[in-house]
């Protein structure tokens, strides 16, 4: 009797297409048996079971019409968890404890997962997120990254914009992601102005990241998948919402190209990597008017469907190989 492949999980949401549609099919032309896992779809429509006893644990879920061992996984593409989709018909009084156990269910699923390959480990990616933990990892590879200041004092952001001459962009320590039953939304990097200055009392209420702003040339978004990097540049610079923060450029205002990155810079994102413990992550970087590269920071579940659908460049292979790679 022929067996059948090990499964590969790939974590996902149900609105997800093109990424997840080209590792599957990398994953498959090389033998592997993708098993997608939409998790916004968990608990509604997918079934997960955990049994656990003195002999031993097995952990269970139906996904893609097929139920899948943990113990036969054999890697895990993180691609993104999503918050699950409930019933409207639930009672508003249960649905923030329906969130929470599910939370909780999935981590205790991915726990038996421990004895597969991720792509990237959960633990480490969360992590990793921290920006102010990037950027010690930055600059002790070898990487320029902007003067930064994070603070809830408002007499120190004053003083950092009188200091940068106003020239100060703001963003979060995290990714912002908050949901009990819609997609998580996401806050951009922007422009800190003397408006903003003079109305930061809210800052008690929640710290903030303050960052010189670069002058750029054009912005990088660099692909590391386990030590291949593969790198696109954008000039968003016609786009009026794009020049903060590209991904909130028009796409009909600037256009992606291959950018390839030189040898010191690319050891040094390597290193950056290994320190973080990360086989993916998607880094931005400012190429400055004088041809520096700068480091913003590194988003460990970041987009790179854009550099593989315009450039060509063979990202979704790579996350393939660093799947089923025994390295």
């Amino acid at each position: 009797l022929m067996t059948r492949s090990p499964p590969v999980l790939l974590v996902t949401h149900s609105g997800d297409y093109f990424t997840v549609e080209r590792v599957a099919e990398a994953l498959a032309r090389r033998g592997a048996r993708p098993v997608r896992f939409d998790t916004d779809l968990f608990p509604g429509e997918l079934r997960l079971s955990a049994a656990l006893g003195p002999g031993g644990a097995e952990h269970f879920i139906r996904a893609g019409g097929e139920e899948v061992s943990a113990s036969e996984v054999r890697a895990v593409w993180a691609r993104r968890v999503w918050p699950p989709r409930l019933s409207e018909r639930l009672d508003e009084r249960f649905r923030a404890a329906c969130v929470r156990e599910s939370a909780a269910a999935l981590e205790g699923f991915f726990d038996g997962l421990a004895g597969a390959r991720w792509v990237n480990d959960p633990v480490r990616e969360r992590a990793a997120e921290n920006k102010l933990l990037q950027l010690r990892a930055a600059r002790e590879a070898g990487l320029d990254i902007p003067p930064t200041l994070l603070t809830n004092d408002p007499t120190a952001a004053r003083a950092f914009y009188e200091a940068e001459d106003g020239r100060v962009v703001a963003k979060l320590l995290r990714p912002l992601s908050i949901s009990m039953n819609e997609a998580p939304f996401f806050v951009y990097t922007s422009d800190v102005g003397a408006a903003d200055i003079e109305a930061l009392d809210s800052l008690r209420h929640c710290p903030v990241v303050f960052q010189r702003k670069i002058e750029k040339r054009r912005e990088l978004r660099v692909a590391y998948v386990a030590g291949r990097l593969f790198a696109g540049a954008l000039d968003a610079g016609g786009s009026a919402r794009g020049r903060t923060d590209w991904r909130l450029a028009n796409p009909s205002e600037c256009s992606w190209s291959r950018a390839p990155v030189g040898p010191p810079t690319a050891a040094r994102l390597g290193t950056l990597m290994r320190r973080l413990g990360l086989a993916y992550g998607a880094i931005d970087l400012i190429e400055t008017p004088d041809g520096r590269l700068v480091f913003l920071e590194v988003n460990p579940g970041g987009e790179w469907g854009m550099l593989e659908h315009d450039l060509g460049l063979p990202i979704s292979e790579a996350i393939a190989d660093a799947l089923l790679s025994d390295k």
